[in-house]
């Protein structure tokens, strides 16, 4: 069941890992990664390809009030989306040259959908400063440096 489906949670943002095709894990590789992250994730959901290649999951993160759901995508829309990005981005000193000339020969893209979990709390007594992005940071960290990829943010505009 995606995160969207549950109303303990509210989708905050998504940001994108983009990298080769080639370089697609298998659901135990991103297992792998994961579990070595010291956190205190939940997976749930998982879901692979029938050759055992990752589709998607989702990670809960009670400590930061937050879940993530991670969803695998690849082909012409994610080169459409790579050859945009590159052109929305022009060398700079606060742009990696080297990530953005990369762009171009990307194929494939995790979704990471982050998602803040709602308090028990009646509305008025609900805070924003609950939501800790340390679980989204660490997971793309992770996902970026398995797959070789480049990150993108895409409501700041820029590469991680």
């Amino acid at each position: 069941m995606s995160t969207f489906q549950s109303d303990r949670y509210q989708w905050r943002e998504t940001y994108f890992v983009l990298f080769e095709s080639s370089r697609r894990p298998t659901l135990d590789q991103v297992r792998q990664t994961l579990a070595a992250i010291p956190n205190h994730f939940q997976i749930t959901d998982v879901q692979a390809d029938d050759q055992g290649r990752f589709e998607s999951l989702t990670i809960l993160s009670p400590d930061d009030f937050a879940a993530l759901d991670v969803s695998y995508l690849a082909g012409d829309e994610v080169v459409e989306q790579c050859m945009a990005l590159a052109d929305e981005f022009k060398p700079s000193e606060s742009v990696d040259s080297t990530k953005l000339a990369r762009l171009v020969s990307l194929d494939a893209r995790f979704d990471v959908m982050h998602f803040e979990q709602l308090a028990d709390a009646p509305p008025e007594e609900e805070s924003d400063e609950m939501l800790d992005p340390s679980a989204l940071l660490v997971v793309l960290e992770a996902l970026i440096e398995l797959t070789g990829g480049v990150g993108v943010d895409p409501q700041s505009g820029s590469l991680l």
